[in-house]
């Protein structure tokens, strides 16, 4: 039997739910001959919607995966339509159940009306996760629909079911801590040298380098992607806190006994999966990483960061109007002492507008330093003049900083940055 036919065999047995049949309705309409694949997954959805054993259920969610992956961009656009329209909330119930809580404030009500706000297409993906794959598949499924936000803002319905979604599969509870190293599997590997996103992996033997003796590389997994490391960590293990990148990075510099060192620097962090985009991983990571370290390496007193400011180059141009070109004619001083102006004072809303920093300062870091020709890289050159800062880690202040941001995104800063700062005429 064709799934249409199983579908509507379903239907004429009276189990399916009455927005299936809007659904197999807008199935009727015409479509272009190079969109025929995306009925025939739309039809697999509504027969996983209306299927209610385990086993069969499992089946057609493998069929929904497979049929989805192999999509092309046009029919993809299609399902993604169908998605938003036919598997969305249905406001005549939201309606009635808010009437009704409105009358009775009962917990049954107040249950009734939470289930009708919630999108008939949530148990769509709770159905599609059961079977094989499922969770990676919606993991690339909410990366797609992240592609066509900017030209489709009406699918942000699909984006925030997806995100509600995964916050809960992959929270704290569910995630593995694994140090990598040149012992960890092949395909492991390969994949840090092609997530890296803050310092490219130039091959193997850089790699290799990166995971030495005096190297520590840390990641979380989740057990639905045993393979794809979610988050990864690159620390440095030194004496002092590094104020320049490239000596790290080089793979021809020599290795240091761990045993002697006294400071741990974070010079890398990448989330790797652009479909968990918004789901928090970094905060649990770095505190997690800090407690490991200080265990393992009881020397280690001090935990640093060695960051890019990704955002300043191109603050410079839209607030001050000073070209790129003009930016490099800038003497050291007073790049410096903008650079510290638009960590401290630039805003994105009431957040910071650097992203590196908000990152930080909301894990309970305080902005310790700025380095110049930290990061002599061309991506360090373009986007921060070579400036790169150090924010550092004190466990017994972590948790008062991070309540200062969380309370009025306040940046602790230490007082050297702060006088830095505080010299601009503007304050801007």
């Amino acid at each position: 039997m064709k799934i249409d036919e199983k579908a509507s065999a379903r239907s004429e047995t009276g189990l399916r739910p009455p927005f299936l049949t809007r659904l197999f309705q807008s199935l009727a309409r015409p479509e272009p001959k190079s969109t025929t694949s995306a009925t025939r997954l739309v039809a697999l959805c509504g027969a996983l919607m209306s299927e209610r054993g385990e086993v069969s259920g499992a089946r057609l969610a493998a069929d929904v995966i497979e049929a989805y992956d192999v999509l092309a961009p046009e029919p993809r656009e299609r399902f993604f339509d169908v998605l938003a329209s036919e598997f969305a909330v249905n406001a005549e119930l939201v309606d009635r159940a808010a009437d009704a809580y409105r009358e009775d404030r009962s917990a049954g009500n107040l249950i009734e009306l939470q289930s009708a706000t919630e999108a008939s297409r949530q148990e769509l993906f709770r159905r599609i996760n059961m079977g094989p794959g499922g969770t990676p598949a919606l993991v690339r499924m909410r990366s797609h629909i992240l592609q066509t936000l900017p030209q489709h803002p009406e699918r942000i319905g699909l984006d925030s079911d997806l995100l509600h979604l995964f916050k809960s599969w992959f929270n704290r509870g569910f995630l593995a801590l694994k140090r990598i190293d040149w012992r960890t599997s092949a395909l492991v590997l390969e994949r840090l040298i092609e997530y890296e996103a803050v310092h490219q992996i130039h091959g193997w033997t850089d790699l290799r380098r990166r995971l030495e003796a005096d190297r520590r590389c840390y990641a979380f997994f989740h057990p639905a992607l045993p393979d794809e490391p979610l988050i990864f960590i690159e620390v440095a293990l030194t004496r002092g806190v590094s104020a320049r990148v490239q000596p790290l990075l080089d793979p021809d510099s020599r290795v240091l006994d761990a045993r002697t060192a006294d400071t741990a620097v974070f010079y890398s962090i990448t989330n790797c999966q652009e479909g968990l985009r918004g789901v928090s991983f970094g905060n649990f990571l770095i505190k997690q990483v800090v407690e490991d370290l200080g265990t393992e390496l009881t020397k280690v007193k001090t935990f640093a960061t060695l960051s890019p400011i990704p955002g300043f180059a191109q603050w410079l141009h839209a607030s001050r109007n000073i070209e790129p070109g003009a930016a490099a004619e800038l003497s050291q001083n007073e790049v410096t002492r903008l650079s510290a102006v638009y960590l401290l004072r630039a805003k994105k809303g009431k957040m910071p507008a650097d992203p590196v920093a908000r990152f930080h300062l909301a894990n309970g870091a305080r902005l310790e330093r700025l380095n110049w020709m930290g990061d002599t890289s061309a991506a360090g050159m373009e986007r921060a003049l070579g400036l790169t800062a150090n924010y550092i880690y004190r466990l017994r202040d972590v948790e008062r900083n991070h309540e200062a941001y969380a309370r009025d995104f306040q940046v602790v800063a230490s007082p050297a940055l702060e006088r830095l700062a505080a010299a601009s005429r503007s304050g801007k």
